[in-house]
């Protein structure tokens, strides 16, 4: 698998997601600057790290969907090539128009930094193939705007193409919208694109994945990739 890790000014988890790729592919991802223009020549996989991108000015990811580097993402999931987009990574597909929705402040106005359970609504897509389907999961979160919001419309035709592939959970398994602890919408934690191939979400997969330092919930993402890469 070859894989790019994007790094903006105020990225802060591009080294966790980079060395979660090298543990379960044995490759080491290319690390590409915000200016550039283009990708690594076969990049198989893109991915937008989480932190602070340009400080979180105007809205969080707003600034780096702009960057020099986003039209050749844009590019590259528009071929069907895989992108993941952690935390401030997800606020930029969504600035950048990849995902539908907008994440927002949380709803207690607070920044949350814990463990979340998440349920994994699908397992047919490149980046769930290796979980069951209706696994509940735990991944850290550590974030002041994931608050996911969307029009009605949008939300319906998310849940009906079932394009929710992580939700909220309580610690009995069942969803509680009212409880959900930044205020998504449906509890959404992540949702795909239409064509199954650009993943975005709060948690953080890639702190989960390591036996020596705690949880490995998280690595079953980062395998399905692998997987799925190989199976292409």
């Amino acid at each position: 698998m070859k894989s790019a890790v994007l790094v903006f000014p105020g990225s802060n988890r591009e080294g966790d997601v980079a060395r979660a790729l090298h543990m379960v592919s044995g490759v080491k991802p290319a690390m590409v600057w915000h200016a550039d223009t283009a990708l690594p020549q076969g990049t198989d996989l893109v991915v937008l790290p989480g932190g602070f991108s340009y400080g979180d000015y105007l809205r969080c990811g707003a600034i780096a969907a702009r960057a020099p580097i986003m039209e050749a993402v844009r590019a590259h999931a528009a071929r069907g090539g895989l992108v993941l987009g952690i935390c401030n990574g997800f606020q930029i597909l969504c600035e950048s128009g990849l995902l539908p929705g907008v994440l927002v402040r949380n709803a207690r106005l607070r920044f949350i930094c814990r463990e979340a359970l998440l349920k994994v609504e699908r397992n047919d897509t490149p980046f769930t193939r290796r979980y069951a389907r209706g696994a509940i999961v735990r991944y850290p979160v550590a974030h002041g705007e994931g608050n996911y919001t969307a029009d009605a419309t949008t939300l319906k035709r998310l849940e009906e193409e079932g394009r929710v592939l992580f939700r909220y959970v309580m610690p009995d398994g069942h969803r509680d919208d009212a409880q959900v602890l930044n205020g998504a919408a449906n509890s959404i934690a992540g949702i795909v694109s239409e064509k199954l191939n650009v993943l975005g979400l709060m948690p953080h997969p890639e702190n989960h994945v390591d036996p020596l330092v705690g949880p490995t919930d998280g690595r079953a993402l980062f395998e399905s990739l692998v997987g799925a890469l190989e199976k292409a």
